[in-house]
């Protein structure tokens, strides 16, 4: 593949398009009482997904762009956690009703940094207070170097049925260069762990164009990976934003790898998996062919949300915690992002919501348009317009960002259908890019990250 091409999409600055619009066009413009309006009118029998943010760890690993907070004291978890509770009390007061909840994510942060007992009794608060319905499937993210056997035990005492496991790398030299020491066998005794207590869908996270990594330390990584028999990877490559993530400072930007050696690194990786009997699901995902996310792309209802590619199609989802974001009926909404200023809201009897958004019909096409190019490399602009109430041209004339990628023979259009070439995947997201009406138009370009 032509090195001009790889740098020119390859690497470009764009969105991972969990969501439509992204969480950069909220508005901190909130009408009073929109929130609340928005939990009232979930329907009685909607199945609804709830993801809860935990933003604590005890050490901070120096490629990390997610909101967290470093503590090695617990007080400022149960401190947290009170407000939680309490925030899950102020929802389930404005609703006065059930939630009928499917679906629940824990992400972090470290969610597994909760005491056993602590995580329990959240558990046991959700189903009390907002609902469950007759089936729950519960992930979590896990940190394998600090879970310890009786966090293990109350995972499957509370019906987690899905751990994702942080990896990036084995590389000793990968991992002291991003402060991440992680041994295999650390991990491997975590999914035994896991396994024996009944949480058995395990999912582990790679990340390629970190420092020193080598395609031959990612084929190493996978392979070692593989041997322990995750139904499912999640790769995706690292984003140096050292200007917004200042930790990411102590990382020798002398020692990360160029775009076309990322690009190596993540065929290298792909190609191991598929050869090792993991089907590609969408852009970053891989999956066991028994595995849902697997069924769901061949059947063609795979979604895409805030955690990624997904088989919940859940048109409810509650965001808890500091910086957490939700999506109901009517739009989008975020929570204060300072867990400090979280808590302050909460404990004055308030929803923490910092930021919403109001879908448009427009808004609600494109989303559809861009999620199934993330999920299936092809969108029938034609029938999801008719759909919609818009005609096709109103998205296809005038494209210029389109007319680039067709003229540079990464995407074909037959009539009102754009197709992405799968030689071509990791175009996908300027794909989606030339119909997010908040780009710049006919002046879009695609700048390379560092």
């Amino acid at each position: 593949m032509e090195q001009s091409v790889i740098e020119k999409y390859g690497e470009a600055r764009l969105p991972r398009y969990t969501s439509y619009p992204t969480a950069p066009h909220f508005s901190p413009e909130i009408i009073p009482g929109t929130y609340g309006r928005w939990l009232r009118s979930i329907p009685a029998t909607q199945r609804t997904s709830l993801y809860l943010h935990i933003p604590f760890c005890r050490s901070m690993c120096w490629y990390c762009g997610c909101h967290t907070t470093i503590t090695e004291k617990d007080k400022p978890i149960l401190d947290y956690l009170e407000m939680l509770h309490r925030e899950v009390d102020l929802i389930a007061k404005e609703r006065g009703g059930d939630f009928n909840v499917g679906e629940i994510h824990f992400g972090g942060g470290t969610p597994t940094i909760i005491e056993p007992r602590e995580f329990i009794t959240l558990m046991d608060a959700l189903r009390s207070t907002l609902g469950f319905a007759s089936r729950v499937n519960t992930a979590v993210e896990i940190d394998p170097r600090r879970l310890q056997p009786e966090m293990m035990d109350a995972l499957g005492r509370s019906g987690v049925t899905r751990a994702s496991l942080g990896v990036q790398s084995f590389d000793p030299k990968v991992q002291k260069a991003i402060n991440r020491i992680q041994s295999a066998e650390t991990t491997s005794e975590c999914v035994t762990g896991l396994r024996q207590n009944g949480v058995n869908a395990i999912n582990f996270d790679l990340i390629y164009g970190l420092p020193y990594q080598t395609v031959e330390s990612c084929i190493e990584t996978v392979e070692t990976a593989v041997a322990m028999g995750p139904d499912r990877f999640s790769v995706f490559g690292y984003a140096h934003i050292p200007s917004f993530k200042k930790h990411q400072r102590l990382i020798n930007e002398s020692a990360l790898p160029n775009a076309r050696e990322r690009h190596a690194q993540a065929e290298a990786i792909a190609q191991r998996l598929v050869a090792a009997g993991y089907q590609r699901i969408g852009l970053d995902h891989f999956a066991l062919p028994e595995d849902e996310l697997a069924i769901a792309q061949r059947e063609g209802h795979l979604h895409r949300n805030f955690q990624g590619y997904t088989t919940d199609a859940c048109e409810t989802l509650i965001g808890l915690g500091a910086s957490a974001i939700g999506k109901l009926g009517q739009g989008y909404h975020q929570n204060e992002v300072p867990p400090g200023l979280y808590a302050n809201r909460v404990a004055a009897g308030e929803l923490p919501t910092s930021k919403t958004y109001g879908l448009t019909s427009e808004d609600r096409l494109r989303a559809d348009v861009i999620e199934r190019l993330m999920c299936d490399f092809k969108a029938d602009i034609g029938a999801l317009s008719a759909a919609h109430g818009f005609d096709p041209e109103y998205l296809l004339t005038g494209n210029n960002a389109l007319e680039a990628l067709e003229r540079d023979g990464l995407v074909r259009r037959i009539d009102a259908v754009v197709w992405v070439d799968h030689q071509h995947r990791f175009v996908v997201r300027a794909v989606a890019a030339a119909f997010d009406a908040y780009l710049a138009g006919s002046a879009r370009t695609y700048s390379t990250a560092a």
